[in-house]
């Protein structure tokens, strides 16, 4: 396992348990080298979900665009990391589940709604200015609307 402080390319294990869910296990990790420590998380590698962007481009499913994008919706309110981490597992979940192996990015984007809506509603709007293109203070007025 790399360090993500330093590069190097060894580490070892420190403490190793299953997340909630029991489908992850989380790793503490030290590096051998610059002895700072990291979490790791490993998973049961499934079929990847092809994204469909809206340019009809694909790509590779990548849970850590969500979380960023999540995390900058919820820049200064009082939303947790594990609380994003649980949205993120249950829209991957969802996903993983469906038949179909390709979704759409329009679809994802409205499962990331679905869950912002019931984390923080300001979140959500922030997340929707930018997701659905607001360019207007009555595109906003008509969002708020619908809470």
């Amino acid at each position: 396992m790399k360090c993500p402080f330093c590069g190097f390319g060894e580490s070892k294990v420190i403490d190793s348990r299953p997340t909630d869910e029991n489908e992850r296990i989380r790793r503490r990790r030290e590096c051998i080298n610059c002895s700072k420590r990291f979490t790791t998380y490993e998973v049961i590698e499934d079929v990847p979900i092809i994204v469909i962007k809206k340019d009809k481009s694909r790509e590779v499913f990548d849970r850590n665009k969500i979380l960023k994008g999540m995390l900058r919706a919820c820049g200064k309110r009082p939303v947790t990391v594990a609380e994003l981490e649980n949205a993120i597992n249950e829209i991957e979940a969802s996903l993983q589940s469906a038949l179909d192996r390709e979704v759409t990015s329009v679809r994802i984007g409205e499962l990331i709604m679905d869950k912002l809506k019931e984390i923080d509603e300001v979140a959500y709007v922030r997340f929707a200015s930018v997701y659905k293109e607001f360019d207007s203070a009555e595109s906003f007025r008509e969002e708020l609307s619908k809470l």
